[in-house]
């Protein structure tokens, strides 16, 4: 693979102003490609609607070989009750981009209730806050004697109160759509008002599974993100899941980048996935992509027997408390 062209210092500096100011206003909420896997972090109608208690971690390094290009870190938890109907979430990440370094935490409560035999529909709510740090020392400016950069740092923290829907087929389709924050403006001040103006951001989201086998799955899905002020971003996925356990598929994100994606099911309590992304825009011939790394912990199932070919391919939820689950949803 040829090196990647040197970015010109005047395009570094562009590009972090662009950075900076995309942390705080025009990229409220990490990006994600592999969202599917992902959906508490943003919908918190999602978190009672799994089969059973789930841990994820995840690790993203967007745009590497740029100085200041983002990293994300998410650690969180679902977690249904056993009347089926409730749940309770926790959602902790810290983005940092170029001199900023913003944390949010949330914990998300949802109620679902039966719309048929197999269909569901869940209600959610979060409630958090994040913390936002600028530390200007990270940076060189034209006019280091400026005044709103003498301080060295800016800290400040505000709440978030989130709401979202999520309806669902037991085991084939799923639609949400979500608000992170309702409280907009809440770090509008004098000071740094031209950089920490908040905005809402809107999320739909949607997937169907296809059984093309006993034991094999295919499932296209979307996610659409709209910010106030700027323009709506449209992911597009389709991921193939073979034996019950091996995930391959492929992601566009409309005039960004063009992803591919792998993920593997050790075990029916363990499932690790990676994607790797290619900027179709501008930051292709400089960046080396973005990668990004999940893993997901399901308490309470069993083994899970990859040869085993009596094994259904469908997930089904017993209702016998304590039953294991026979493999992982699709979703």
């Amino acid at each position: 693979m040829p090196d990647k062209k040197a970015l010109p210092i005047y395009r570094i500096l562009f590009l972090g102003l662009l950075l900076t100011v995309g942390c705080v206003h025009a990229q409220k909420e990490p990006q994600y490609t592999q969202y599917m896997y992902n959906i508490g972090s943003f919908n918190p109608a999602y978190v009672g609607t799994v089969e059973s208690p789930e841990i994820i971690g995840l690790y993203r390094a967007q745009w590497v070989d740029i100085p200041g290009a983002p990293t994300t870190i998410r650690g969180g938890a679902n977690i249904p009750f056993s009347n089926e109907k409730m749940g309770l979430g926790v959602n902790i990440v810290n983005d940092v981009l170029g001199p900023s370094t913003q944390t949010y935490f949330d914990v998300a409560y949802s109620y679902q209730i039966q719309l048929s035999d197999e269909t569901k529909l869940s209600f959610g709510l979060n409630a958090g806050g994040s913390s936002l740090t600028i530390d200007y020392s990270k940076g060189t400016f034209e006019n280091p004697s400026d005044g709103s950069i003498l301080g060295g740092n800016y800290s400040n923290f505000y709440p978030t109160v989130g709401a979202g829907l999520f309806m669902y087929h037991k085991e084939e389709w799923y639609l949400g759509a979500s608000v992170p924050n309702f409280l907009t403006n809440a770090l509008y001040n004098d000071e740094v008002a031209t950089i920490v103006e908040d905005n809402m951001q809107f999320n739909a989201i949607g997937g169907y599974v296809f059984e093309l086998g006993d034991r094999t799955k295919f499932k296209p899905a979307f996610l659409v993100n709209y910010l106030e002020g700027s323009p709506v971003t449209v992911n597009l996925s389709a991921n193939f899941q073979f034996i019950d356990a091996l995930t391959i598929g492929a992601s566009y994100r409309f005039d960004n980048a063009v992803s591919g994606l792998a993920g593997f099911q050790i075990s029916n309590g363990m499932f690790i996935g990676y994607s790797y992304d290619y900027n179709t825009n501008g930051l292709g011939e400089y960046s080396g992509g973005s990668h990004e790394a999940i893993l997901k912990f399901y308490i309470g199932r069993g083994g899970f027997d990859f040869g085993n070919n009596n094994n259904k391919s469908k997930s089904k939820k017993s209702n016998n408390k304590g039953k294991q689950i026979d493999s992982p949803r699709f979703f």
